[in-house]
C-alpha cells in the first residue's frame, strides 16, 4: 500500500502545518505499518518527537494534529493510544475500492518506475576451465532476481557475467596441454569440462613447483596478449568448451545473463594507468604502480596501496575492474551498477571504488553498489563440501534437488492412489527441486550464511518453494473444481465481510511497498516474506468454514471471493516470477 501510505502521509503533513504553522512544513510524519493489527493499520508516532520542540504534552500534540487531519476517504476516525500514537485503520470501503481498481491491472497496481534508468547487474562471474560450483549458486540465483525486479519496475537492465577469460591461468594451462594433450588446442570438444578441469589442477600443480614451466607459461600469456594465431585459437577453444558448461547450469536454473569477461576489457588497461598517472594518484612502489587508499592499512598499520600495474608490467583484477566501470558508465551509460559477490570481497570493491572516485571517472548521478551475500554451509555449519572434502559442483547440488523432488512426488502419488504421466512427473520435480533451492537461498538476508537442506527446502510447510507452489495450485484447483475461468469474472465488486477477507484483501494491496522496497535495499528475502505470509493470509482465508464456502457461497459473495482467489494467484505469480521460480497448475 505503498500509494496509500503516501496519501495518509500528505494528510499528516498539512495537519502538521494547520495545527502549529508554516515552520514545520516538511517534517515526517514517521508514519509506520502498525505492529499489531488491534490498532489499526498504520501508526504516526511525529506526536513524541515534538514535545521538546513544542513544550506540550505528546497526546495533546497528537489531539491538535488530529482535530486537523482529513482522512475520511480511507480510514476510520483516527485514535490517539498510549503517550500519543494516532492509529489509523483503513476502512473496509475503501480496501474494495482498491482491490475493484487493480483486478484488470497485470502489474497488480504496482507502478513502474517514475524515471526509469539504465542499470547493470554483474553477477554469476565463473572462471574458464573451471566448473561451476556452489560458490556460483548465491551470485546467480540472487542476481537474477535482482535483475527480474529492476526490468518488471521499467528499468533498461544489463545482465552481466564477468567471467574469467583472461591472465595467467591460461597461459598455464595452455603451456601444460601443448605438452600432454595438444589436440585440445586444436580440436573443439576435444575435452569434456571434467577433463579440462583435471588438467588445469595439474597445470598449477606445475606452474607451483616447477620454475622452467612458470616461464614457458608467462611466454604463452605473452603470446596470448600479442594474439598468436595458435594461441588465441586454442584460448578460444578452451573459452567455448567451457561456456557450454555453463549454459546447461543457466538452462536449468532459467537465468539469462550475456557473458563480457575480463579479456573485453584488455584493450583498455594501458589507458587506466595513464589516466591515474595524468591524476597524480599513482605511485610508484617497489616497480609496482600503486595507488594509496584511505582508511585501509596493513599490518604494521602503514597505507595499504591498491596495485594497478605489476613490477613486471602486467595488470591484475583491479586494473581489469577499474576499465570495465569505467566502460560502463561511459560507453553503456549506467546510471547504477550492481556487482553481487560474496561479502569477502567487500574490501577490494570499496578499494576500487574509491580509487575511481578519486580519479573522478564516478559522475554525480551515478551510483555503485556492491551486493555482499554469506556463505552457504553444510549441516555440520561448515562450508558446504562434499564427502571426500572437495567443492560441490552446481550440477551436482541441482541434480540431487531434482531427484529428491522426483522421489518425494512418487512417493505422494502413491499414496494419494494418483495416476500421472512420466512427462507431468518430470516436469513438477524438475521446477519443484529448482524452485526449491532459489527459494531457500533468496529468503535467507543475504548478507548472512545459510545451512544448505535439502530436507528443509523441499518441505511442503514452512517458508518454502513447495508450499508456496502448493498455495498458487491449490487455488488453481479451485476454478477446475467449479469449471471457474477467472479471466472471464471481468471487473466484479469486491465485499469485505469477515476478518480473513479484510486480511488477506490489506495484505495483497501492500505488493507495490514491498518491491519498491526491494528495488531500492536489494534483498529479495523481503518478498519472500511477503508472499509467505500471503500464502498463509490465502489458507486462512480459504481454511475458514470448509473453504470460506468460495465455490458454494450464495452471490455476490462467491463472486467476490473468486476474485480474492485470482488476485491471490496472480499476485503469487508475479512475486514469484520476480524470484525467477516458475509456478505449477497442479502438482
Amino acid at each position: 500500500m505503498n500509494a496509500t501510505q503516501e496519501k495518509l502521509k500528505v494528510q499528516l503533513e498539512q495537519a502538521l502545518v494547520e495545527a502549529f504553522g508554516a515552520d514545520f512544513a516538511g517534517v515526517d510524519p514517521i508514519l509506520v505499518s502498525a505492529s499489531n493489527p488491534k490498532f489499526g493499520d498504520y501508526q504516526a508516532n511525529v506526536a513524541l518527537s515534538l514535545s521538546k520542540k513544542l513544550g506540550k504534552q505528546p497526546r495533546a500534540i497528537a489531539g491538535a494534529i488530529v482535530e486537523k487531519l482529513d482522512v475520511s476517504e480511507i480510514c476510520e476516525p483516527p485514535e490517539i493510544a498510549g503517550p500519543g500514537f494516532i492509529n489509523l485503520k483503513l476502512k473496509t470501503a475503501y480496501l474494495e475500492a482498491q482491490l475493484n481498481a487493480i483486478q484488470t491491472d497485470p502489474r497488480l497496481g504496482v507502478p513502474a518506475a517514475k524515471t526509469p534508468r539504465k542499470e547493470i547487474v554483474d553477477f554469476s562471474s565463473p572462471n574458464i576451465a573451471k566448473e561451476m560450483h556452489v560458490g556460483h549458486l548465491r551470485s546467480t540465483i540472487i542476481g537474477d532476481s535482482i535483475a527480474h525486479i529492476l526490468e518488471f519496475q521499467g528499468h533498461d537492465v544489463l545482465r552481466l557475467n564477468h567471467v574469467g577469460d583472461w591472465g595467467t591461468q591460461f597461459g598455464m594451462l595452455i603451456a601444460y596441454l601443448r605438452e600432454v594433450y595438444p589436440n585440445a588446442l586444436t580440436t573443439a570438444n576435444a575435452l569434456d569440462i571434467g577433463d579440462l578441469v583435471s588438467f588445469y589442477r595439474k597445470a598449477k600443480q606445475r606452474f607451483d613447483a616447477d620454475a622452467a614451466f612458470q616461464e614457458t607459461a608467462r611466454q604463452e600469456v605473452v603470446r596470448l596478449q600479442a594474439g598468436a594465431e595458435d594461441t588465441l585459437h586454442a584460448w578460444k577453444l578452451l573459452c567455448e568448451q567451457s561456456r557450454r558448461e555453463f549454459q546447461i547450469i543457466y538452462d536449468l536454473l532459467d537465468v539469462e545473463i550475456i557473458e563480457r569477461g575480463e579479456s573485453f576489457y584488455n584493450s583498455l588497461l594501458p589507458g587506466v594507468v595513464e589516466d591515474l598517472e595524468k591524476s597524480g594518484l599513482l605511485v610508484e612502489n617497489q616497480g609496482a604502480k600503486c595507488v594509496f587508499l584511505e582508511g585501509f592499512t596493513n599490518r604494521e598499520g602503514e597505507p595499504l596501496p591498491l596495485i594497478v600495474q605489476k613490477s613486471d608490467g602486467g595488470y591484475n583484477y583491479a586494473t581489469t575492474d577499474l576499465a570495465s566501470l569505467r566502460y560502463r558508465i561511459q560507453q553503456d551509460e549506467a546510471k547504477r551498477i550492481i556487482y553481487v559477490t560474496d561479502a569477502g570481497q567487500g574490501n577490494h570493491f570499496a578499494q576500487f571504488f574509491q580509487v575511481a572516485r578519486k580519479a573522478g571517472w564516478i559522475p554525480d548521478d551515478v551510483e555503485l553498489v556492491h551486493v555482499p551475500f554469506g556463505l552457504v554451509l553444510g549441516e555440520d555449519g561448515k562450508k558446504l563440501k562434499t564427502r571426500s572434502g572437495d567443492t560441490v559442483r552446481l550440477r551436482d547440488l541441482l541434480d540431487e534437488a531434482v531427484s529428491r523432488a522426483h522421489a518425494d512426488l512418487k512417493a505422494r502419488l502413491q499414496e494419494e492412489e494418483r495416476q500421472e504421466t512420466e512427462e507431468f512427473i518430470n516436469e513438477v520435480s524438475r521446477i519443484v527441486g529448482i524452485s526449491a533451492v532459489k527459494y531457500a537461498d533468496l529468503s535467507q538476508n543475504r548478507t548472512s550464511n545459510y545451512i544448505f537442506s535439502y530436507d528443509k527446502m523441499l518441505d511442503f510447510k514452512g517458508n518454502t518453494a513447495p508450499y508456496m507452489l502448493y498455495a498458487y495450485a491449490r487455488i488453481q484447483g479451485i476454478s477446475r473444481k467449479g469449471d471457474i475461468n477467472f479471466e472471464e469474472l471481468g471487473n466484479n465488486a469486491v465485499l469485505l465481510q469477515h476478518e480473513t477477507e479484510l486480511a488477506l484483501a490489506k495484505y495483497l494491496l501492500q505488493l507495490d511497498e514491498v518491491i519498491s522496497s526491494v528495488e531500492q535495499d536489494l534483498l529479495p528475502n523481503r518478498l519472500c516474506e511477503y508472499l509467505y505470509e500471503l500464502s498463509k493470509k490465502f489458507n486462512q482465508f480459504y481454511d475458514r468454514n470448509q473453504g470460506v464456502q468460495v465455490l458454494d457461497a450464495q452471490e455476490p459473495q462467491r463472486t467476490s471471493r473468486l476474485v480474492l482467489c485470482d488476485l491471490t494467484a496472480r499476485t503469487l505469480k508475479l512475486g514469484l516470477s520476480l524470484l525467477g521460480i516458475q509456478v505449477l497448475e497442479r502438482m
